[in-house]
């Protein structure tokens, strides 16, 4: 086992599965970071996740213009003509500039090809809020990303997950947007030697209880197991469940977790409305509504932008108080 860093993790991925395979690309904005001005340290993107890559790979890692429309488009047909690229858009909020290229070309290339055409592409991008960038570079939108047929999206919360999603998305054969929260870069975790793979559909237990079950991801599963830790003393057990991937989901996981606590709370980043806590629970109440002892609930930010001000965007995010006092209201139902 190896202590690394979520970075790390996602950096090692792609340089252990590059040098295994020729054919793997990475493109975007700045992942090259410097590394053609004479004497200067390749960064490695702004947040230095391809680090070391280009000088490694280089005519592989590719700087592109700032067009979103355009290279992913470009990555669009270089998955369908054999090679596997790995698109780092930046921030999240920027895909809605190439939503045609994502939405009509890459999801629906399997499909409209009746499974002739693979399309091995793997986007990586950030979400989050939490670091004052505002309303246009702090979204989570992978409720929203989950709603488009032939996208598979995943949300690690821990280096282990980051790295061993980035694999099954890159080794895989199908379109894949990785949600890699900004704020949780620097997290420490211990990572299997080899980074070994992470299946797609199967979540985790990220810890165990047995009066009401929490689903979330990301970083909320952070903050949810810190809620735990706080209803603990008030002999309130709680289990956290980090499903790791929005879709697929692993329905099975949760449902049995419900049937042991009766209870659930649902705690996500995304959307007030239509996101992923309203799809956790319609699996519930399709699968297991005669498990529940109350009605489900759902802990999300309000429904507006994020906003900018620190303390407005503090009072605007999920914290482990306000999930806690929603668990402690949900035991008391």
């Amino acid at each position: 086992m190896t202590v690394l860093t979520i970075r790390d993790a996602l950096n090692s991925a792609l340089h252990s599965l590059m040098a295994a395979d020729d054919k793997i690309i990475v493109l975007g904005e700045d992942i090259r970071g410097g590394s053609g001005i004479k004497d200067g340290q390749e960064l490695g993107g702004v947040f230095g996740v391809t680090r070391g890559l280009a000088a490694k790979f280089d005519a592989r890692v590719i700087d592109t213009p700032i067009s979103e429309t355009a290279f992913l488009g470009m990555a669009t047909g270089a998955a369908m003509t054999g090679l596997r690229p790995v698109v780092e858009v930046m921030f999240c909020d920027f895909l809605g500039v190439c939503m045609d290229q994502l939405m009509n070309q890459a999801a629906k290339a399997r499909f409209l090809s009746n499974g002739r055409v693979p399309l091995p592409l793997t986007i990586r991008t950030t979400m989050g809020a939490g670091d004052g960038s505002g309303a246009m570079h702090s979204q989570a939108i992978y409720g929203m990303l989950a709603t488009i047929p032939g996208l598979t999206v995943a949300a690690p919360s821990t280096p282990a997950d980051a790295a061993g999603l980035l694999k099954s998305a890159i080794l895989g054969d199908g379109p894949t947007v990785l949600m890699e929260h900004k704020g949780l870069y620097g997290l420490e975790g211990e990572v299997t030697d080899g980074l070994p793979p992470v299946p797609f559909g199967k979540g985790r237990v990220a810890r165990e209880g047995k009066d009401v079950t929490i689903v979330a991801l990301s970083s909320m599963v952070h903050k949810a197991t810190e809620a735990a830790e706080l209803l603990a003393r008030d002999g309130i057990e709680a289990e956290v469940i980090d499903p790791r991937t929005v879709k697929p989901i692993d329905s099975e996981m949760i449902l049995a977790s419900l049937a042991k606590t009766g209870r659930l709370l649902v705690v996500a980043e995304d959307t007030a409305f239509a996101g992923f806590a309203d799809a956790v629970i319609s699996v519930v109440a399709r699968g297991g509504f005669d498990r529940l002892k109350a009605a489900p609930r759902k802990l999300t930010p309000p429904d507006t932008p994020v906003p900018y001000g620190r303390k407005a965007e503090a009072a605007w995010l999920p914290g482990a108080d306000d999930i806690a006092a929603a668990v402690r209201s949900l035991a008391g139902s």
